[in-house]
């Protein structure tokens, strides 16, 4: 038994079709109100009138400012997610005067009409009591939030699926990318599939080439996220600003008890809190002394920064989010809230027993202590297949724990993304459906630092298939 049958899918296969109709209807009334009026034009320069209506063009320098706003998960456990990005797409467009035409926003879009949300429409967030979801134009949801799409989108190629809307940036043009959700040792979470190193690599090194930015600005909410750049050059143009270094997991935060999840993740809700105390003086804090206030404030891990380490720390954050519109958004102010935190990678876990902790009918609450079994074993499982697959490349149970104790740097990304997607696949096991795994997938990753990948995938069949 998995939670994908009480959790997830079951979500999605019955409030899919629904979260799309509402997306598009609300898109379609204000379209059919312009045609009312007498206006023809296409869908596109509608957005494009709709935006420029709400904000300024928000020039940085000569050129524009782009935004791609990634939540890469689904389930209600992972509520926080979705909820991190619309509030950040709330501040961009309100706040920040970022046209909407320019924001890219992927998300599965299972939160708002979820069974599981007593007040369907809405999505809050754990900084105030508003609802963040309202107004928030999505791209891409559902099956179209996967790693090629993201990677197109970042690269301004042509993308077939949702909005079809890209990044079409030009070599005077600036790139915020903000990242949320699960992830691994080189790799960050989608719904299905995963975004490895190596391809992430790749696709930055063709926009550096191909000149397809003048800065970009990453900020990533993962686990393990710092494993992601730790070899980045910093002649690219781009910092990352990460939530984790390469060797912890990221922390949710903040525990509503009526909705029963996690609302916010702690580094994000930090770097938001700062940016909305700063307003409207995002020009005079710059980019590195937002990470150092950040860095103190994130205590459950180490945030951290990587790339570019002199020019880009050193630009106004209003370079990368924009400058004041002449609205400010004002957000009504909840109760103060407690901290409380938990490692990402056992939320699941602690949503499904929480759900047993209320549950009333026999039938239901045994099916979810089956679900708990289930996790709690396949943690087990995963952990003895991996340390067995190490001992059997290194050759001793001493050098493997020798091994662990050696900080993460991903020096062959390629071997990395063959040996953890080789692994998910003999093992049965993905990170967005048993986050826990990542718990012992750094092991796994320091092998490809000393030995062949054939040598690893080898061991990889072979204990995977016997455990």
């Amino acid at each position: 038994v998995s939670t994908q049958s009480t959790g997830s899918s079951g979500i999605n296969a019955e409030y899919g079709g629904d979260l799309r109709f509402h997306t598009m209807l609300r898109l379609l009334s204000l379209f059919l109100l312009g045609i009312a009026l007498g206006h023809s034009y296409h869908i596109d320069d509608w957005l494009t009138k709709f935006s420029a209506e709400e904000g300024n063009e928000n020039k940085a320098a000569e050129g524009k400012i782009w935004v791609v706003l990634v939540a890469g998960s689904n389930g209600w456990y992972n509520y926080r997610h979705q909820s991190d990005v619309c509030h950040i797409y709330q501040l961009l467009v309100r706040n920040h005067a970022i046209p909407r035409t320019n924001i890219v926003t992927m998300m599965y879009n299972d939160i708002a009409y979820n069974r599981d949300n007593p007040t369907p429409g809405t999505i809050i967030n754990a900084l105030h009591a508003s609802d963040v979801y309202e107004g928030v134009m999505i791209d891409y949801m559902g099956e179209d939030v996967n790693p090629k799409v993201f990677l197109d989108v970042l690269a301004g190629k042509y993308v077939s699926k949702g909005s079809r809307k890209v990044v079409k940036s030009t070599e005077d043009d600036i790139i915020f990318v903000n990242f949320v959700d699960h992830g691994g040792p080189g790799i960050l979470a989608f719904p299905s599939g995963e975004l490895h190193k190596a391809d992430l690599d790749s696709t930055m090194n063709q926009m550096f080439e191909g000149a397809r930015y003048k800065q970009m600005l990453m900020y990533i909410e993962a686990c393990y996220s710092g494993s992601m750049f730790t070899k980045m050059s910093d002649k690219m143009g781009i910092t990352a600003h990460t939530a984790a270094n390469a060797d912890e997991s990221s922390y949710a935060c903040v525990m509503d008890d009526d909705l029963n999840t996690y609302l916010g993740d702690c580094w994000s809700l930090n770097w938001m809190n700062n940016t909305e105390t700063i307003a409207p003086g995002w020009n005079k804090e710059t980019v590195g002394q937002q990470y150092q206030i950040v860095k103190k404030m994130t205590t459950q891990s180490h945030a951290m920064l990587y790339g570019d380490l002199t020019t880009i720390p050193n630009e106004p954050l209003s370079t990368f989010l924009g400058t004041p519109g002449e609205k400010r958004w004002k957000m009504e102010m909840g109760e103060p809230r407690e901290m409380k935190s938990i490692q990402s990678q056992d939320v699941m876990v602690d949503w499904l027993r929480r759900k047993l902790a209320k549950e009333n009918d026999d039938e239901a609450a045994e099916e979810l202590r089956q679900q708990i079994k289930f996790h709690e074993d396949k943690e087990r499982y995963v952990e003895k297949a991996i340390n067995a697959i190490a001992e059997d490349v290194l050759g001793a149970v001493d050098a493997v724990s020798s091994l662990k104790q050696v900080p993460l740097v991903i020096n062959h990304a390629e071997c990395n993304k063959n040996v953890m997607t080789g692994f998910f696949s003999a093992c049965h096991t993905r990170i967005q459906e048993h986050p826990y795994i990542t718990k012992y997938l750094n092991t796994l990753a320091k092998l490809c630092n000393v030995y062949s990948e054939d040598h690893i995938l080898a061991s990889v069949a072979r204990f995977c298939n016997a455990n």
